[in-house]
């Protein structure tokens, strides 16, 4: 039997890393075992069934990813970004430290930032790598939790930062030129007889983060090309020895089947016929990409999949995706020639982590932390602040006939725009007429387990700060008829779309979640910036009943001469998500956090409440759908 080790290089730094053993031919082959998940996003607990399966939950996720190093013991666990960002309560309140912390325990080596790991800017991202404490603390105590002989979270005091590295080759410092985080890192196997195999690992970050991030996260920041990133890249690795490469992206693709998909389904086709936007956009850089690379993992959709791509060569290579949550996990097994070092074959599966499963043993010291946690977080986290009497789910509601699909209208979407209303209509707070909310912004349903909750659903704290957990501000400016048009616009992909209010550089469909009273109707089959039909704000006296119709466009022409007051939150109201044509709002007030309005707005459902029984969100008062799709 030979003995194989490993150290782990970096760029521009060198690290060495604890030995572990396992089983090879000298001559011949050794296959390396890559475990990779992707956009955790601080789920340290499960968050809820899928596919009909209690899954996730970061003590299982440890469980199945030690059996997985038991069966392979070469191997590697990689992530493809968003570990934290958009967290619920329990890592979200303490900064995802709690999220840092159980992922080094589960032995994490390697990780792609993601767009979400910008969301607190770069400084709080280079913390979570070196550690140490937070400045602004959490919810009503220190971020360290007390002191180094008080601390009760059974991890060192203060935090300690990520044991795994960050890579992020695409993100250039303006100021010095440098990549924020290392470029790549190797991996190097040794048998007992010094033979040495090296895998690279390069982190590449959306490309498009700056413009659904706010822009004061990545200030002074540059996200290069992917493909031209990775590709230039490929010299410097095979001047250090390295033939197997491995691509860790923060982007991923749509599968092309209508249908719903398995965990390890590879939809390329629709109808059976190839569909040019299957697995889009991940596929078209897989096409760019040097014939070096030989594995992209992938992250940022949220899907499943394991497919064979072509490269730049025509090449199938292997890539792969791991839902969200940390509810499924990735095994990738390539085979390494001993004399070449190249990737001479590979196979790979996608496994459910189900927390039913009794053949895993969920890490109990990973447990212990999320537990410790959850104590300090718990009195908040479970105070409950409303009733609902339906499924209020982050799901488009369906088109009316004559058209199909969905309308881009969101339940949840229209909750959290309400409650923005509500929170600015004074005079005294904005005088606001109208809110939005984007759709990505929309995190989750408001209840745990969606449309299969029992009703009436006392909702609690922690399940709304898991649908709004970004904390941004509410701002409320001035916008005229060609402005909101402009703005709406900007919601649907715009190639050469050029409005009064700016250029439209939207990649993909981005809804906005309008308050009740304000209805657009939108033509799927419309010209790029010609989307936009009829645009009308209703306003209803205190009985419900019709007050006045203001119709804003129609038939596609801004027809009002008035300025409206409208309320968003900062990240849209400063461009966030290509929504340029708001920036150039006038007389901003800036309100209360988006959370904060929430909770305010749904204390009125609150029961006992002798003027209401709970939220309704069928009521005819509400005035759905907001969106009409046409054809």
């Amino acid at each position: 039997m030979q003995i194989i080790k490993f150290i782990s290089v970096l760029s521009f730094a060198l690290t060495t890393a604890c030995a572990f053993h396992g089983a090879t031919k000298e001559a011949g082959s050794v296959t390396v075992r890559v475990i990779a998940f992707n956009d955790f996003h601080g789920n340290l607990q499960s968050p809820g069934d899928f596919l009909g399966v209690s899954s996730g939950g970061v003590d299982y996720l440890a469980g199945y990813v030690n059996r997985l190093k038991q069966e392979h013991p070469s191997h590697v666990v990689v992530s493809a970004g968003d570990l934290t960002g958009a967290s619920p309560l329990l890592s979200g309140a303490f900064h995802d430290e709690g999220t840092i912390e159980t992922i080094n325990r589960l032995g994490l080596e390697f990780n792609a930032v993601g767009n979400h790991e910008f969301d607190d800017g770069r400084d709080e991202l280079l913390r979570k790598q070196n550690g140490g404490c937070h400045p602004g603390g959490v919810i009503g105590q220190d971020t360290c939790l007390g002191s180094a002989n008080t601390h009760p979270v059974p991890v060192p005091y203060p935090f300690e930062g990520a044991k795994f590295k960050y890579l992020s080759a695409n993100v250039v410092v303006n100021a010095t030129g440098k990549t924020l985080f290392p470029a790549y890192g190797i991996k190097s196997f040794f048998t007992d007889s010094g033979k040495k195999i090296n895998i690279g690992f390069i982190g590449m970050t959306l490309k498009a983060t700056p413009s659904i991030t706010s822009p004061v996260s990545v200030d002074g920041l540059s996200f290069l090309d992917e493909v031209q990133t990775v590709n230039k890249l490929i010299p410097t690795l095979r001047a250090l020895g390295v033939e197997a490469i491995v691509v860790l992206i923060h982007q991923g693709g749509q599968q092309g089947s209508t249908e719903p998909n398995a965990i390890n389904d590879c939809s390329l086709q629709s109808g059976g016929v190839d569909s040019a936007n299957a697995l889009q956009p991940l596929r078209q850089i897989v096409q760019g990409l040097d014939n070096a690379v030989d594995l992209v993992v992938s992250g940022h959709t949220h899907k499943e999949y394991t497919c064979r791509l072509p490269n730049r060569s025509g090449r199938l290579i292997p890539v792969t995706q791991a839902g969200s949550y940390g509810r499924v996990l990735t095994s990738i097994d390539l085979s390494i020639d001993l004399a070449t070092g190249d990737v001479i074959d590979s196979s790979f599966h996608n496994s459910l982590v189900d927390r039913s499963n009794s053949a895993i043993t969920p890490d109990s010291t990973i447990k212990s932390i999320v537990d410790a946690y959850h104590a300090h977080i718990s009195p908040i986290e479970d105070r409950v602040v409303a009733t609902i009497l339906g499924p209020v789910l982050n799901a488009e509601l369906p088109a009316r006939s004559p058209a199909t699909g969905t309308t881009g209208e969101l339940p949840a979407g229209d909750l959290i725009a309400d409650a923005m209303l509500f929170a600015t209509a004074k005079t005294v707070l904005g005088a606001a007429q109208i809110a939005f909310t984007n759709a990505g912004g929309v995190r989750s349903d408001f209840a745990n387990k969606g449309i299969s909750q029992t009703y009436p659903y006392q909702v609690a704290y922690g399940d709304s700060y898991k649908v709004q957990p970004f904390g941004n501000h509410l701002v409320t400016m001035n916008l005229t008829a060609q402005q909101l048009k402009d703005g709406l616009e900007m919601q649907f992909p715009g190639n050469a779309c050029v409005t009064p209010s700016g250029i439209n550089h939207q990649d993909r469909l981005r809804f906005l979640q309008p308050s009740n009273g304000f209805y657009f109707s939108w033509s799927e089959t419309g010209a790029n910036c010609h989307k936009i039909r009829d645009v009308r704000l209703t306003t209803y006296d205190s009985s419900g009943n019709v007050a006045s119709i203001d119709t804003i466009v129609s038939n596609g022409i801004p027809v009002s001469m008035k300025t409206y007051r409208v309320t968003m939150n900062n990240y849209i109201a400063e461009g966030g998500d290509n929504m340029t044509a708001f920036q150039s709002g006038t007389a901003r007030i800036t309100g209360m956090k988006d959370i904060n309005a929430t909770l305010d707005y749904l204390a009125q459902f609150k029961t006992p409440n002798p003027n209401n029984n709970g939220y309704d969100p069928n009521a005819p008062s509400l005035h759905k759908p907001r969106i009409e799709k046409l054809q």
